[in-house]
């Protein structure tokens, strides 16, 4: 059966290209899904108009991509994870957490859009890719350091990490209760 393609669809083709499909795939998918209609003059014609449209959208789309790259190549971030003395993380830091430190500077990417080979889990400096399109990429460093040296020496940290506040700091807030008296 032959059809006309109304988008791109992987593995297919492009739009306004006439494919032969099996009947079923046809009707079942492509159809319903408004990937593709009937290949008569008239939806030819109004193809080639949403073709037009659809490649103007696509160049401008590609102009953000590239902007958003050419913003983040280059761009330094840390992040601060539990390691022990050799360096070792306990855990690991994956495209989750990049993504994560790259939105804390307002520079917001998908994890699926970092390239990690596979997670971090040393104490170093990384290049990591990040992927946005077939051609277009940009790298960013991470280092990965322990989490005390972001904080600094002098905040003292619990055993999950995070900073506690000293006991005399605690005394402070914590209200003052009135004692009952002997008349109560």
């Amino acid at each position: 059966m032959k059809v006309l393609l109304r988008r791109n669809v992987k593995h297919l083709g492009q739009i306004g290209e006439v494919v032969d499909v099996k009947p079923g795939y046809a009707r079942n998918y492509l159809v319903p899904c408004g990937l593709a209609i009937e290949p008569t003059e008239a939806n030819l014609r109004a193809i080639e108009e949403e073709k037009q449209r659809y490649l103007e959208e696509l160049a401008k789309q590609r102009k953000e991509i590239e902007a958003r790259a050419q913003v983040l190549n280059g761009k330094e971030i840390t992040i601060a994870a539990r390691a022990n003395e050799e360096g070792h993380l306990y855990g690991s830091v994956g495209p989750a957490q990049i993504a994560a430190a790259l939105a804390e500077e307002n520079l917001f990417v998908e994890p699926s859009e970092v390239m990690l080979v596979e997670p971090i889990r040393q104490l170093d400096k990384y290049d990591v890719p990040l992927s946005f399109d077939q051609d277009v990429s940009a790298t960013i460093h991470v280092w990965v350091v322990p989490a005390r040296e972001v904080l600094g020496d002098d905040e003292p940290m619990d055993a999950a990490g995070s900073t506690v506040a000293p006991a005399d700091d605690l005394a402070d807030d914590v209200p003052a209760i009135d004692e009952p008296t002997a008349d109560e």
